[in-house]
């Protein structure tokens, strides 16, 4: 391990060192394909050798969406925990106090949201300190971050979790990269540049590609591409979550230093400790999630309002939603009739493809 970690610590050192222009962008671009390399075996390594002994935080998914609390030790990720959920995680005013994933559950909007208090994250964190390999793999599972900060200590530590989370393969609030990449058997590299490019060329596309021992491939570039994005996209791993920066603690600052705050992009600030602001981070969190809810009507009935079956934005067909329900419902399917915002008229006799809009009421008709 300290092998891989030295050679890390080499290549890190040389970016910092290499000047960055037209000449040497070939030579960072190799050097970002070998981090990227070793970062991936630090995070799986190579060979099946047995298990270390050390238990997991991984916790049974329940509910309709995972949410997960990252940050530094004793920034009021418990307090906020105990206080959105009603479950007790320890608190106290020493750090390291959470030692191991602690799961809550609320109901917002008639869907159930699964948190999860994560132990604190330390510098160093993606190398395996502190346990915090562990955190990081469970961070990756959720459908959205909450990023908790502390508005004494400045901006920084934002800095310090986001790197942190990008050495694992996490994009906070990213898109992934507009580029398409296909390996071949035979043909050599094929690049098209649908846009000017301002720091890819063919040259370094090869030298990347050739990192990875890629001889092959058809690739085209959509937009104006990174190294990185490049990178990104031959791993294949990365993961791509929405996150929502919590500055907690504004019990302790000024009202103008407030407003301040409220400027930065996918912030909230609260204070868990006082249950200010917690209407405004749920709204937000709901808004992040792009949660679907659909309320089924049976046949000669009023819709259940008070249970929706909960989809997610990709995923709301008709067919979603039977298949949610059980498995065997779409076998059975004959048509739909739909009330809401996704047809025009009400009802409307749809088919198993059909998209359906939050808050559509639907009773399915089955063959005989």
């Amino acid at each position: 391990m300290s092998t891989i970690l030295e050679k890390i610590a080499a290549i890190e050192s040389e970016m910092a060192r290499t000047q960055k222009n037209k000449a040497t962008s070939a030579h960072l671009g190799l050097l970002k394909a070998k981090l990227a390399k070793l970062r991936r075996e630090l995070i799986s390594p190579k060979g099946g050798g047995g298990g270390t002994g050390e238990a997991g935080f991984e916790v049974a998914k329940t509910g309709d969406a995972r949410v997960g609390f990252v940050g530094f030790p004793s920034v009021g990720k418990s307090t906020l925990l105990s206080n959105l959920a009603g479950v007790y995680s320890e608190v106290a005013a020493y750090e390291f106090t959470t030692l191991t994933t602690v799961p809550g559950c609320i109901k917002y909007k008639g869907a159930k949201i699964q948190l999860l208090d994560l132990p604190g994250i330390i510098e160093g964190a993606k190398d395996g300190k502190g346990r915090g390999r562990q955190v990081i793999a469970v961070a990756r599972t959720c459908n959205l971050i909450f990023m908790v900060l502390d508005c004494l200590k400045p901006l920084g530590h934002k800095k310090l979790l986001e790197h942190e989370l990008e050495g694992f393969g996490i994009r906070l609030n990213k898109k992934p990269p507009n580029i398409y990449y296909k390996r071949k058997d035979k043909g050599g590299i094929n690049l098209n540049c649908m846009v000017p490019q301002s720091e890819l060329d063919s040259d370094l596309v090869k030298t990347i590609l050739s990192e990875y021992k890629i001889h092959n491939a058809d690739i085209t570039l959509r937009y104006d591409a990174t190294s990185d994005d490049l990178i990104d996209i031959i791993e294949g791993n990365r993961i791509y979550i929405p996150c929502i920066y919590l500055l907690n603690k504004i019990d302790q600052i000024s009202i103008e230093e407030l407003d301040v705050i409220y400027k930065i992009p996918h912030c909230v600030p609260i204070s868990a400790h006082h249950h200010w602001n917690f209407d405004d981070l749920l709204e937000l969190m709901w808004e992040y999630l792009r949660l679907v809810r659909i309320y089924t009507k049976p046949k000669g009935q009023l819709p259940d309002y008070s249970s929706p079956v909960v989809l997610h934005n990709e995923r709301t067909s008709i067919e979603d939603f039977c298949n949610k329900l059980h498995r065997s419902i779409a076998k059975e399917f004959k048509y739909a009739l739909v009330w809401g915002s996704s047809v025009k008229h009400q009802p409307q006799k749809v088919g198993i493809e059909h998209v359906l809009n939050d808050e559509d009421v639907v009773q399915i008709v089955k063959k005989v």
